[in-house]
C-alpha cells in the first residue's frame, strides 16, 4: 500500500528453487492474480446490487450444526441473547440501537458470493456491504468488530456493540455445542471453540469489561434448542477458566497465584486479570511471609471441620480471644467478596500480631467441647475473610 492506503501494483511471491525461469514464475503468479482479483470484482459487483439485509435468508441454507440448526437460527439466538449481554453491561441507548441493528446483520455477508468463496472476508464484507447500503458507521464497524481477535496477536474489538455481540457470538457457539456433546477432545477442536474462549477471555480482560460468565452462560443455555443444564454450563465454564488461566501464565504471573485467584475469581475474566496483577505485586513483599503465615495458621486448625461452628462471643474471657475477636470484626467490616486484594490485606495487617498472640497464648483444642468449638468458630470466619476474592492456601508457602 501507498501512503494513502491505497493498493498498489506490486506482490511478493516465494519460490522454492533456484533463480532459473524467474519470469514464467512471475508471470504464472500474474496469470493467477489477475484471475482471482476478476473474481472478486465479479462477485463483488453481484453482491452490491441488493444491501446486505437481503441475503439474510440465505442463511437458512447454510448449517451451523444439525441439533443447533442453520446459521440464521444461531443469528436468530444472537439477536435475543446480544440486547441482554448489553443490558448487563450498562450500553447507552444510543450504543443498544446500534447493538439490535448490527446483531440483525452481523451473519448475513455469510451468504454473499464475495465471503462464500473468500470465507477470510466474513465481516471485512459485511462492514464494506453494510455502508454501502446505507448502514451507519458505528453499525459497520460493529459488524467486522464482533469477529475480533480472529487470531494471535489480532486487535480486539473497540466499540461496546462490537464486544457484546462478540461476547453473544462466542457464548452461544460454546454452550450450544458443548450441549450436543461437541467438546474438544486432544488436538480435536473442529469448531474452533479453544479459540472461541480464548477470544472471549482476551475481550473481557484485554477491554477491562466485568463480566459474571455464570449468568452470561445461563443467559446464553436459555436461548438454545437443546438442554444445556447446570452440568453442561459448569463444563463451560471450566473450559474457560482454563483458557483464562493459560492466557495469564503466557503474561509471565506465577502459577500459584493464578491458581489462588481463579480458584474464587475464574467466573470474571477482567477481575480475575486485575487480581493476579495485584497479588503478584504482594507475593515479591519483603513481609508478605508474616502475613500468609499467620493467616495460615487460621486455617490449617480448622479445615478439618466441614461443620460451621456457631459463634458466641459473649464466651470468650481470655484477653487475647477478646482482643482477636475485636480484630475480626474489624477486618470483616472492611472486607467483601468483591474486595481487592489490596484492601483484603489492608484489613488483615492489623491482625497479624493478634493473631501470633492468639496462638502463643490460648489452647484452641481444649478439652472442653463448647470452649474449643467457640475458638474454632472464631477462626473459622477469619479464614473465610478472603472468600470471593482469592483462596491463599495455593499460594506458594502456605
Amino acid at each position: 500500500m501507498d501512503e494513502s492506503g491505497d493498493l498498489l501494483p506490486y506482490f511478493i511471491a516465494v519460490r522454492n528453487g533456484d533463480s532459473e525461469h524467474l519470469d514464467v514464475v512471475r508471470h504464472g503468479n500474474e496469470e493467477v492474480l489477475t484471475a482471482r482479483f476478476a473474481d472478486a470484482d465479479f462477485f463483488f459487483r453481484a453482491d452490491t446490487r441488493q444491501p446486505l439485509e437481503a441475503f439474510l435468508p440465505r442463511l437458512d441454507t447454510l448449517t451451523f450444526q444439525e441439533k443447533l440448526g442453520s446459521v440464521l437460527d444461531k443469528a436468530h439466538r444472537l439477536e435475543k441473547l446480544a440486547p441482554e449481554l448489553g443490558e448487563l453491561l450498562g450500553l447507552t441507548p444510543d450504543e443498544m440501537e446500534t447493538t439490535r441493528r448490527a446483531v440483525h446483520l452481523c451473519k448475513a455477508d455469510l451468504a454473499t458470493q464475495m465471503v462464500i468463496e473468500l470465507t477470510s472476508l466474513q465481516g471485512v464484507m459485511g462492514r464494506e456491504y453494510a455502508l454501502r447500503g446505507g448502514e451507519s458507521e458505528a453499525v459497520a464497524q460493529a459488524i467486522f468488530e464482533h469477529y475480533l481477535p480472529r487470531f494471535a496477536g489480532d486487535a480486539l474489538p473497540a466499540g461496546k456493540p462490537g464486544i457484546v455481540i462478540g461476547l453473544a457470538d462466542r457464548l452461544d457457539s460454546l454452550v450450544g455445542l458443548f450441549a450436543v456433546g461437541l467438546v474438544p477432545t486432544g488436538s480435536a477442536d473442529p469448531y474452533g471453540l479453544r479459540r472461541a474462549a480464548l477470544g472471549l477471555v482476551q475481550i473481557l480482560a484485554g477491554r477491562a469489561v466485568t463480566l459474571d460468565l455464570r449468568r452470561a452462560v445461563s443467559m446464553a443455555a436459555a436461548q438454545l434448542p437443546v438442554p444445556a443444564g447446570e452440568e453442561i454450563q459448569a463444563e463451560v465454564l471450566a473450559f474457560i477458566a482454563q483458557r483464562l488461566r493459560g492466557w495469564l501464565l503466557d503474561q509471565g504471573y506465577r502459577y500459584d497465584v493464578v491458581d489462588a485467584v481463579l480458584a474464587e475469581r475464574a467466573h470474571d475474566p477482567h477481575l480475575a486479570a486485575q487480581t493476579v496483577s495485584d497479588l503478584a505485586l504482594w507475593v515479591e513483599r519483603d513481609d508478605w511471609m508474616d502475613l500468609l503465615n499467620a493467616y495460615a495458621r487460621c486455617v490449617r486448625i480448622v479445615r478439618s471441620f466441614e461443620e460451621e461452628f456457631p459463634l458466641d462471643p459473649a464466651r470468650f474471657v481470655e484477653p487475647a480471644t477478646v482482643a482477636l475477636h475485636q480484630a475480626y470484626l474489624e477486618a470483616r467490616a472492611q472486607v467483601t467478596p468483591q474486595s481487592t486484594v489490596d484492601e483484603l490485606f489492608a484489613a488483615l495487617q492489623p491482625m497479624i500480631p493478634v493473631i501470633n498472640r492468639f496462638f502463643d497464648d490460648v489452647l484452641v483444642m481444649a478439652e472442653d467441647r463448647a470452649l474449643r468449638e467457640n475458638r474454632l468458630a472464631l477462626l473459622q470466619r477469619i479464614a473465610a475473610l478472603p472468600g470471593g476474592i482469592v483462596d491463599l492456601s495455593k499460594v506458594e508457602g502456605f
